[in-house]
């Protein structure tokens, strides 16, 4: 999860940015800007386990690593590796994931707690700001926003996504017809998404 920072940075130090890109950014469903019909209808899509699970983070994260780490009720399908939740495509591309297995240490080498439970509070928890308040942080073109979603994601809701998207007109956004939440290891998706940030081409 990264896409907390990202939104963070365009609040507090858009000066400070030349560009900057989200790849299928964690929602948050307590998020006041979305109407309530339409976070509703996507929350309620999830596993239930799942909804309990940001339930958990929302309102009482002190609870959270202790929620997602018991065996007497089902926790997050996500930190359980629960693949059902993946997309035909991502199911495809999980393999590619092995090429990982070399630094997967580092990726938690802060312990489960900081690498996970974490993110899931600041994630889910209550914002100081909502990002479709957002100003524009590059009026003369100076720099550009993207953000690319997969329509088949079954981690991030897209009919949220889109509508973030349409709150912030400023944004570029990214709809990748067909795709799950694991696209970005699909074949050339990674040279296409630096290309449209740094160069402004579109080539998906």
């Amino acid at each position: 999860m990264g896409g907390q920072v990202i939104w963070t940075c365009l609040k507090y130090i858009p000066h400070r940015l030349a560009g900057a890109t989200l790849i299928a950014p964690v929602v948050n469903y307590w998020w006041p800007g979305f109407p309530a019909n339409l976070s509703k209808e996507a929350y309620y899509q999830q596993f239930p386990q799942d909804q309990w699970t940001l339930r958990v983070a929302h309102y009482i994260p002190w609870l959270t690593y202790w929620w997602n780490t018991q065996n007497w009720f089902p926790f997050s399908s996500v930190i359980a590796n629960c693949t059902a939740v993946f997309s035909r495509q991502d199911l495809e591309l999980v393999p590619s994931l092995s090429s990982r297995k070399g630094y997967e240490a580092q990726v938690r080498q802060q312990g489960e707690y900081e690498s996970l439970h974490r993110d899931l509070m600041i994630g889910f928890g209550t914002w100081e700001f909502d990002p479709m308040d957002l100003k524009n942080p590059f009026p003369n073109n100076e720099g550009s926003v993207h953000l690319w979603q997969g329509d088949e994601d079954g981690f991030v809701p897209f009919t949220l996504q889109r509508y973030i998207a349409q709150q912030l007109p400023w944004i570029h956004f990214h709809e990748l017809s067909g795709t799950g939440h694991m696209f970005p290891l699909a074949d050339g998706m990674g040279d296409a998404i630096i290309k449209a940030l740094l160069i402004g081409e579109n080539s998906i």
